[in-house]
């Protein structure tokens, strides 16, 4: 039998402020409960999902199978993950790159239990501008951010300031003036905030969903994102799954960049997302990649007809059964 944890940041309390914010909380149960279902359906897996207090009494009936586990109020997140990672063979942790809670999570756990990307990928992805210059060194195409040495010139159709290491377009301000996103920008810079200013991209906001192992990467879907602007400010509103076919022009040319990231950042591993935009003469431009399980993930399983928790599982303990027949050999080698 092998006990897995899941462990999703928010549902589970370990942001005290995120878990008052509704659609953030809906958010994280809705990626807990896909992935919770997933596991609890694959034989010889016994699941241990959190959740947190106040929440078991409407949960059991919605997703019956697993063990609920409740921290307790105020908890320390990545302490809770250290612990309970002893007591299970695999955890899978879903949690915003922000303030690199997620590098902290993978920090405290065994890399044979760690399910998902490693922790070099994790601080890469952490931030969008060394995301963006990883994947520009690659020849990939990405945004194009402000730098002491290169500051951006008027020309594009407007300009984003936001959090470097931000999710969910969370304070995320778009400026039709580039002197007005400069002011706001050094603003944001001055109170201590790590934030980037990026030229605007035009076009379609698309998401890519992949399963990544050792370098290589699979293109599960092509998603609509739906972002919403009020005054300049961006909003995460949905996802549509699966709105363009993977055979169409756009799905090869995304599937062929899913490729080339993932031979950029090897260390991507299991569910991964690319939010990128599909420019007319550019194709796609990378945003950012999200090291981890999105939104995109609910309901994908059902849509493709797989157990896409039972694909991340068994990748993960055949790349760690490999590493460990190899570090046998090497040791009677030697």
């Amino acid at each position: 039998m092998t006990k897995v944890l899941v462990y999703e940041y928010i549902s589970a309390g370990g942001d005290a402020a995120a878990i008052e914010s509704p659609a953030l909380l809906a958010m994280g149960r809705a990626m807990r409960d896909a992935v919770t279902g997933d596991l609890a359906r694959v034989p010889g897996v016994e699941v241990t999902s959190v959740c947190a207090a106040g929440e078991m009494a409407a949960i059991a009936a919605r997703v019956p199978a697993p063990t609920w586990r409740v921290p307790p109020r105020g908890h320390d997140a990545v302490a809770f993950v250290r612990e309970e990672a002893l007591r299970h063979d695999a955890v899978w942790v879903i949690a915003p790159e922000t303030a690199g809670v997620l590098a902290a999570m993978c920090d405290v756990v065994d890399a044979s239990r760690w399910i998902g990307c490693d922790a070099a990928s994790l601080r890469i992805a952490q931030s969008k501008r060394e995301t963006a210059r990883r994947l520009a060194q690659a020849g990939i195409a990405t945004t194009r951010a402000w730098a002491a040495d290169a500051p951006l010139r008027p020309g594009a159709p407007a300009w984003v300031v936001k959090p470097d290491d931000g999710a969910g377009a969370v304070r995320t301000h778009v400026y039709y003036d580039l002197g007005e996103a400069e002011s706001a920008f050094h603003q944001r810079l001055a109170a201590q905030e790590r934030v980037t200013l990026e030229e605007w991209v035009e076009g379609d906001a698309l998401s890519l969903s992949l399963l990544c192992t050792q370098g290589r990467a699979e293109l599960l879907s092509v998603n609509w994102q739906h972002i919403g602007a009020a005054q300049g400010r961006l909003t995460y509103e949905g996802v549509t799954v699966g709105a363009i076919a993977l055979g169409s022009l756009v799905g090869r040319a995304c599937a062929e960049l899913a490729a080339r990231v993932a031979r950029a950042l090897p260390g991507l591993a299991g569910f991964v997302g690319i939010d990128v935009v599909w420019h007319r003469e550019r194709g796609p431009v990378v945003i950012e990649v999200n090291p981890r399980v999105t939104c995109a993930y609910a309901g994908l399983s059902e849509r493709l007809e797989t157990n896409l928790a039972a694909r991340v599982l068994a990748a993960h303990h055949e790349v760690h059964l490999d590493a460990n027949t190899a570090g046998q050999q090497v040791c009677h080698a030697a």
